[in-house]
């Protein structure tokens, strides 16, 4: 059953990407749960299993249904395109009490019996309690799950944005939402998403926020009842090669053309990536990385543009060629 997304005039004009830290974490603590999530993210879950064992996820796990409603307040839409995961909690922390409570009990009867376990009316018992204590696991699993990796997942995310921005410019919002997922269909102004349940909401002026999310594949999750702005989170590109390691994939031929410092990171722009992030996926000191970078795109094999707060490099079609052919 899908949903469906009526878009008036302002709507048009009010839509944007955004990336959320928080909303990571969440589905990063969901995925830990979804075994059917896991096939991107092995590597990534060896390396965090004794951390997240440290973790008490059951209250978070209570509120993600398999199928069904997980609290808007718990995880609500990006209140910025570039938010920090510091003002992103700090509004989960701000949440009203009873709205809380009236989205938690919607959440826990999507789940059969956890309206009526221990559990469940342990939170619904103490609506600011609950909100406090989950607003700190929430913390604790950035910090444990997400932050180490948060460059690399970072420099992904905005990388997948600004790949769909130029497309939205060369093609316009009508064409641009089939190309951003199979299960997205566009007609007469109205965006429906295939997807487990049924919606329907016109966006009276608040527009769309399209949230590109690594931990969320192979799913996209849409929904986000008033007043919250309407949301969809959706796979972001190159989910394939995020924790690839770059000693496993640079060609032995390319690292004796170039040298291992500049085939490596060559090999590691899978998608356009900043010198902070490349630094943090290859273990080099940034100032290394910025030469190799330099040299790169001195030898045409790399072109730099600012995206925000950073600059992002990515491949020339020279580049393209030899990390794919190994030199």
């Amino acid at each position: 059953m899908p949903t469906h997304l009526h878009f008036g005039e302002e709507d048009l004009l009010k839509c944007r990407f955004a990336v959320s830290p928080l909303w990571e974490t969440q589905e990063a603590v969901r995925t830990l749960n979804r075994p059917a999530r896991h096939g991107y993210h092995a590597h990534w879950l060896r390396r965090i299993r004794a951390a997240a064992a440290g973790l008490d996820l059951a209250p978070l796990w209570l509120l993600m249904p398999q199928r069904g409603h997980t609290p808007d307040w718990l995880g609500p839409p990006p209140i910025g395109p570039a938010a920090t995961f510091e003002e992103e909690i700090q509004a989960v922390r701000s949440a009203d009490p009873e709205a809380a409570r009236e989205d938690t009990a919607l959440s826990l009867a999507d789940t059969p019996g956890a309206l009526e376990s221990p559990e469940g009316r342990a939170l619904l018992a103490d609506p600011p309690r609950m909100i406090r204590e989950l607003a700190d696991l929430m913390e604790e699993a950035w910090h444990t799950l997400i932050e180490p990796d948060w460059p690399r997942l970072r420099a992904l995310l905005e990388a997948d944005i600004a790949f769909h921005s130029r497309r939205l410019a060369e093609v316009g919002l009508g064409g641009l939402l089939p190309e951003i997922d199979r299960r997205f269909g566009w007609n007469a102004r109205t965006l429906t998403v295939e997807r487990n349940g049924e919606h329907e909401r016109h966006l009276g002026g608040q527009g769309l926020v399209l949230m590109p999310s690594v931990f969320s594949w192979p799913d996209v999750i849409s929904g986000f009842e008033p007043p919250w702005q309407p949301t969809v989170a959706y796979p972001a590109r190159g989910i394939g090669g995020l924790w690839a390691e770059p000693g496993d994939r640079t060609p032995d031929a390319l690292v004796r053309l170039l040298g291992r410092g500049r085939a490596a990171v060559l090999t590691a722009l899978d998608e356009p990536a900043g010198t902070t992030a490349l630094a943090h996926r290859l273990r080099l000191a940034p100032s290394s990385v910025s030469a190799h970078l330099a040299a790169l795109r001195d030898a045409g094999l790399l072109t730099s543009r600012r995206y925000g707060h950073q600059v992002l490099y990515e491949r020339t079609p020279l580049g393209i060629a030899l990390a794919s052919g190994g030199g």
